[in-house]
């Protein structure tokens, strides 16, 4: 297999660079002559606006990012959109606070990053634990906000066609590519009320130079660095217990919000050899190394025990873990006379060294060293063409969008010594001889035509087949559709199936999974210890999202949109709940899972939007998201525990992730005259109903604590004075809305207080 996998690899790669390439699908907005694209009567040509015919699509401008600024990571006003919210990296709450961005409820793990069109893939390189959970601040904070052109968030069946990961949908971070000579710094600082709550400071430089009539470079650098949350930071709502022998009280308090510090830096070379062709060669670099504040997989329960590791490790803020990212990539684009294409390979290393851990127990996640590090190291090939072409479709005006796109994804998990070797009794499982190397290649083929069928009414057809060397043959695709009732109501609509491959870890022969009893599944909750072991085995899992809504632009300027969506999960991977094998430990007798394909879950809610101007200078913009289900059914089989107390089989029902039941955004911009903006705004979060999945001890009620609704309110002001400078500042959660996290239930990450920033750019 090796030896083919080389032979598709290095063919797709010579294809990709081959094939005279256009301006990119939601990659860098820019052009090869005067016109952004070319249209065929109502019809667009490029994929980007084709994506965008569809109500599940959303952009934030690099204005929107000055006037309502972002602390540290871009997620921070991605959440904003309609059907986006922020959530914990599983439905249980584990890791509550590395918050992540979460589209239409189907969980971080289904969003796809990309910066300027490429997949992000390093978050993939952090274990997966067996709630689906992990240790990790997600891949949005790799571009500094001050580097962003835009941002593109795309749900729903339009994010289909990007292949796997896209379930949930993209986010397309677009950095600036300035056409002229540019210098550019900037400084941003945030200081929490509390003196509890980590403050921020952040640097950027942005320097470009056209070198001569065929060339240009850039070069970018960041630092920026929020500091952890004190120890003490949820000390109100800690839990104390009196030992009934010596009468000592002892407390304990759930960790607040880690910090982390980032150092980014890319370079980039243009070549624009003829006005047909471009070629964009680029390097970069960045590292993410967190700042600890005490937390662990199972949600840490901070103590006053100066002895106590984690108490010294988060009392330092020392780094526990870090992720050092590269990347190297060569796109080329093209225009010619047939069509436009669009065409990029792209290398990603990510090096993700930690701090040993606990296997298990409640030991779990918990670092147990100073000195002992694992690497996990993950390589990723990327690659993508795509053709963009002008022709008709039985007598009817359209436009046809032909791609293929390669991703070989490669873990190293030789200098990760904290996993457990396994022999099952009857000698059928053997991992002590594990791969230290898991190896995934995908190969994707596909079609997108654009028809402009009547007048009215506009199709959007797409097909995907993909192939990997590890599950083999998946189709998708689907239908998108859009018809212009009158020239202000237009009724849109899509449906479409996605995919996400397994991954790394989930297939790896060296990655076994332990608890000694909490975490075993029902019905022997205490009863183990029990493994889950990597299956090479797995399938896909798969989607079908639908949509259907309507858009209204017309009345004094009023833009609003109302939608419905409805996403039917299938064959989700988690830890199995089927025993496939025993073996001996010690006295004991341990039971054998795999990771496991989950038959359904459910996700089905409305977004709305809503935009007008006030008057001349005033304008309101109200987006809001209402989730009707969330859900994922589980059956377990039941059986005999070592007591020899027999359980039925069971039908559960769990959150398919922790999100409110509804968010609702809303902002005033005031420009006040040209160069002075005042922006107040608000989000008010619905309830999040807690699941009844405990972390802790298995499928249980006992975590059943809700989180009531709240509001945080902001004030934001921009000002561009004449020399060149943008002074941004404001106030965040303006009322101090200040929620601590507890542990229990839905209450499973900090809402940070009060905070003033204050933010200065010169531009040369």
């Amino acid at each position: 297999m090796a030896s083919a996998r080389a032979r598709l690899a290095s063919g797709t790669a010579v294809f990709l660079l081959s094939a005279a390439p256009l301006t990119p699908a939601l990659a860098q907005d820019f052009t090869l002559g005067d016109d952004a694209g070319y249209e065929l009567g109502t019809i667009v040509l490029t994929a980007e606006e084709q994506i965008k015919q569809a109500l599940g699509t959303s952009t934030i401008t690099a204005e929107d990012l000055e006037k309502q600024p972002v602390v540290n990571d871009v997620a921070e006003i991605i959440r904003k959109m309609p059907g986006v919210n922020l959530s914990g990296t599983s439905p249980s709450g584990q890791r509550g606070n590395q918050r992540q961005v979460d589209i239409r409820g189907m969980g971080p793990e289904n969003v796809l990053i990309l910066i300027d069109g490429k997949p992000v893939l390093s978050r993939t390189s952090v274990k997966m634990g067996r709630s689906g959970e992990r240790d990790t601040r997600g891949d949005t904070n790799w571009v500094p906000a001050e580097m962003v052109e835009r941002i593109e968030v795309i749900r729903g069946p339009a994010a289909a066609r990007y292949g796997s990961g896209a379930a949930g949908g993209v986010v397309n971070i677009i950095t600036k590519a300035p056409d002229e000579d540019l210098l550019q710094i900037g400084t941003f600082f945030d200081v929490p009320e509390s003196s509890l709550e980590g403050r921020t400071q952040r640097y950027n430089l942005l320097w470009a130079k056209r070198l001569n009539e065929d060339f240009s470079l850039r070069f970018s650098g960041s630092y920026n660095k929020t500091d952890a949350d004190d120890p003490e930071v949820n000390g109100e709502v800690e839990t104390c217990e009196t030992d009934e022998d010596t009468g000592e009280v002892s407390c304990s308090r759930d960790a607040g919000s880690e910090g982390v510090v980032n150092k980014d830096a890319t370079l980039a070379l243009r070549w624009e050899p003829s006005d047909r062709n471009r070629f964009d060669f680029e390097l970069g670099w960045s590292r993410q190394g967190n700042l600890y504040a005490g937390d662990t997989q199972l949600g840490s329960r901070l103590t006053d025990d100066p002895d106590s590791l984690v108490t010294q490790l988060s009392d330092d803020g020392e780094e526990t873990n870090v992720i050092k990212r590269g990347t190297f990539a060569i796109t080329h684009n093209g225009s010619y006379g047939w069509g436009e294409t669009m065409s990029y390979l792209q290398y990603e290393r990510s090096d993700n060294t930690r701090l040993s851990e606990g296997p298990a127990g409640g030991s779990e996640g918990t670092i147990n060293s100073t000195d002992e590090w694992d690497t996990a190291l993950l390589q990723a090939i990327s690659g993508k063409s795509e053709a963009y072409l002008d022709r008709s479709f039985l007598g009817r005006p359209s436009a046809l969008t032909l791609g293929t796109e390669l991703r070989y994804e490669k873990l190293d998990l030789s200098d990760y010594s904290s996993f457990s070797s396994i022999t099952s009794n009857d000698g059928s499982i053997d991992t002590t001889d594990g791969d230290d190397i898991t190896e995934q290649l995908t190969l994707g083929l596909y079609l997108e035509d654009n028809i402009e069928w009547t007048d009215r009414l506009t199709l959007t057809p797409s097909v995907r087949v993909d192939w990997a060397d590890t599950f083999g043959m998946t189709m998708s695709g689907g239908l998108n559709a859009s018809y212009d009732l009158t020239s202000e109501w237009t009724v849109k609509g899509g449906i479409a199936k996605a995919f996400k491959a397994p991954t790394l870890y989930q297939q790896s022969g060296r990655y076994v999974y332990v608890t000694r009893g909490n975490g075993c599944p029902y019905p022997y909750v205490g009863d183990g210890p029990c493994y889950v072991l990597g299956n090479d085995d797995l399938d896909p899992e798969t989607s079908i999202n639908t949509e259907i809504g309507v858009a209204y632009s017309g009345l004094n300027g009023i833009n609003a949109t109302l939608t419905y969506f409805h996403n039917d999960y299938r064959d989700k991977i988690q830890a199995g709940t089927e025993q496939v094998g025993t073996t001996s430990v010690g006295s004991n007798t341990a039971r054998l899972y795999q990771w496991q394909n989950v038959p359904e879950s459910t996700v089905e809610g409305l977004e709305g939007s809503f935009a007008m101007p006030l008057g001349e200078r005033l304008s309101l913009t109200v987006n809001g998201t209402y989730m009707i289900e969330s859900s994922q059914k589980l059956k377990i089989k039941g059986g005999t525990n070592s007591d020899g107390e027999t359980y039925d089989d069971l039908d559960i029902e769990v959150p398919l992730s922790l999100v409110p039941d509804y968010t609702i955004n809303a902002s005033v911009t005031w420009d006040v005259n040209d160069k002075f903006s005042l922006i107040p705004s608000l989000t008010h979060y619905g309830p999040t109903e807690a699941t009844e999945y405990s972390a802790h001890s298995g499928y249980s009620v006992d975590d059943t604590e809700d989180r009531d609704p709240y509001t945080l309110v902001n004030l934001a002001m921009t000002y561009q004075f004449d020399n060149g400078f943008d002074l941004k500042a404001g106030v965040t959660n303006l009322f101090n809305k200040e929620i601590l996290r507890s542990g229990d239930g839905a209450n499973t990450y900090n809402e940070p207080g009060r905070a003033y920033y204050f933010g200065l750019t010169k531009t040369f």
